[in-house]
């Protein structure tokens, strides 16, 4: 059974538009070869209306989190401590009934991969309305129509045809609108979107961001955007929370956080990224080494084996000492304000030029 717990550690405070507060989570896996720690004292803070980017590279504990927010993890092999607050209520401590009143309804989530998400024994029209019959009471024909609506609203042809054919009948494009269809259909306060752009060509991903726009002013939902595209979080997102080993490395605006970074992960990610613009014969500048196995993660700074500017901390802090990330525009390096500029604009900005 999953063990659930309340820790101290980090607490920001909460701010007062905050829909959904996170605070000190830890999200372990209990695996023959050891315990799996995912997530490792993450706290973050989404407002309604807005949306939170969430950037990294594969396994550094995105997708663990905001499964966690759902209470979606195996029971016998997970544990779960820390808090996890929506609009006050504490998820880590609902229970199961609990859980399935808010999922689908008050919180939804985009899965990755719509054709593995999607059931391929139900018609389309079948799976976006089971969550609204279960969760306000519709009549068959009524949760037809309200699909049929939604099917519309997210750009769907022939929406009433449409409604009865099944996910292997619809392109990858028209399946990822069909997850969004069956996310909103209960008009939810709070959207997960576990890089919903993924595998789908640049035009199509296009239309799928303006969508989410779109419906975001519609139904004012506050959104959780996770992806490792730099390009597509800088057009989608408010507030931006970069991770690395299961932990926060960096904080900000969208803005602040890819205008002037502060951490050097985060200066990794923006250097490796080709330009439009660019020199088409400059090399880019990839992350050197591979991210830490999170059975037995690097003490001190996770970041600290492949970071390139560990020489500049005196004494051996980088391996030894855990950085803090302190609240709002943060960055957990032991880097001076001073020494993170100077490396920033003499250094990493003509990179990305």
């Amino acid at each position: 059974m999953t063990t659930l717990t309340k820790t101290e550690g980090e607490k920001a405070p909460t701010g007062p538009d905050s829909f959904l507060s996170v605070r000190d989570l830890r999200v372990r896996f209990s695996t023959e070869d050891g315990i799996v720690k995912a997530v490792d004292g993450l706290s973050f803070d989404v407002e309604r209306g807005k949306t939170l980017g969430i950037v990294g590279e594969s396994g550094s504990g995105k997708s663990v989190t905001n499964l966690t927010v759902l209470g979606l993890h195996n029971p016998k092999s997970s544990t779960v401590e820390g808090e996890i607050l929506l609009e006050g209520q504490d998820l880590v401590t609902a229970s199961e009934k609990e859980m399935e009143k808010l999922r689908g309804n008050k919180v939804a989530m985009i899965f990755q991969d719509p054709l593995t998400a999607l059931s391929p024994y139900y018609t389309v029209g079948r799976q976006i309305a089971e969550p609204y019959m279960k969760h306000t009471g519709a009549s068959k024909k009524e949760a037809r129509a309200r699909a049929i609506e939604m099917l519309t609203k997210v750009g769907i042809p022939q929406p009433k045809t449409r409604v009865d054919d099944y996910p292997h009948q619809f392109s990858g494009g028209m399946r990822q609108r069909a997850m969004i269809a069956m996310a909103l259909v209960c008009d939810p306060d709070l959207l997960i979107a576990d890089e919903p752009t993924t595998a789908l060509d640049v035009t199509v991903q296009a239309q799928i961001l303006d969508l989410l726009k779109d419906l975001q002013q519609e139904f004012g939902s506050a959104i959780i955007f996770i992806t490792h595209d730099l390009g597509v979080i800088s057009d989608m997102a408010d507030d931006l929370l970069v991770m690395y080993s299961g932990r926060a490395v960096e904080r900000g605006s969208v803005r602040e956080v890819l205008r002037e970074p502060k951490h050097p992960y985060t200066w990794g990610l923006l250097s490796s990224m080709p330009r439009l613009g660019g020199d088409t014969d400059q090399a880019l500048n990839p992350i050197p080494g591979s991210p830490p196995s999170l059975l037995n993660p690097p003490s001190g700074c996770p970041f600290h084996p492949r970071c390139a500017f560990t020489d500049q901390v005196s004494g051996d802090r980088c391996s030894t000492e855990r950085p803090a990330l302190g609240e709002g525009r943060a960055a957990a390096c032991h880097l001076t304000a001073e020494q993170k500029q100077t490396i920033f604009f003499d250094t990493i900005q003509p990179r990305l030029r």
